[in-house]
């Protein structure tokens, strides 16, 4: 008899077409009705309800409810984590979807994985704290160091709350699907997305993941995150430092 978690049924969950695409709908970190999820999964409101029934019953989404209106999210950044995984994997392994349209070199440029940010921007804000010293590693993988933290709490982020929600790593890397390479995540991923956005820096853009920047918040990124090549000489990989 097979004892142990059962994978087969995690994989047969998420690898239906139309809910494939209705949890990565949800990887942009916000609620949505059963109607918006049917037109992202290209199905009928009915359909859509039977796939999200599965996805509740199987500890993937949760409803929530505002007023007279159900919504569903991903069932917290777990779910999110191996979502991401799974794009990284198929993109790698080469299983891409053909999606043309503005809205690629959008997501590309920068975009919201869940809570924290991805994409190019993100690499470079991870690449960048890692080149000035301001992330280690950690026996848990990554941590903030002493520098890190006075960089942080400048930065307008209030550390202190941070680390006391016990529930959440505070940092941590995530493989971003499109870069092949780690972005920042955990707690203060998401505290510093929260923040640009609080700034101004950025927007959502409507109806996608991607994010965009401002003129403004585009000059003060960059000079909040400078390029690796400022801090490292050429050819050295920031990542392995």
């Amino acid at each position: 008899m097979k004892e142990g978690p059962d994978l087969a049924r995690i994989a047969a969950l998420i690898g239906e077409p139309a809910r494939a695409n209705i949890l990565t709908a949800l990887m942009a970190g916000r609620a949505l009705t059963v109607t918006e999820l049917a037109t992202e999964a290209g199905v009928t409101v009915q359909t859509a309800s039977g796939h999200l029934a599965r996805l509740e019953e199987g500890g993937l989404v949760v409803p929530r409810r505002s007023g007279r209106h159900k919504y569903f999210a991903l069932r917290g950044a777990e779910v999110a984590r191996v979502l991401e995984a799974l794009l990284g994997l198929a993109a790698a392994r080469g299983h891409l979807r053909s999606r043309p349209g503005p809205r690629d070199p959008s997501l590309r440029a920068a975009r919201v994985c869940y809570d924290h940010m991805a994409g190019e921007a993100g690499i470079r804000l991870y690449d960048s704290l890692l080149a000035r010293g301001f992330l280690g590693p950690a026996p848990e993988g990554l941590a903030l160091t002493e520098a890190g933290a006075a960089f942080v709490t400048g930065f307008g982020i209030d550390l202190a709350t941070l680390r006391a929600g016990r529930r959440r790593v505070l940092c941590r890397d995530c493989l971003d699907w499109s870069e092949r390479r780690s972005h920042l995540a955990g707690a203060l991923g998401r505290a510093l997305l929260d923040h640009m956005l609080g700034q101004d820096w950025l927007h959502r853009v409507e109806g996608s993941r991607a994010l965009r920047f401002t003129s403004a918040g585009r000059r003060a990124f960059d000079a909040a995150f400078p390029p690796v090549d400022h801090w490292f000489p050429e050819g050295t990989n920031p990542q392995a430092a």
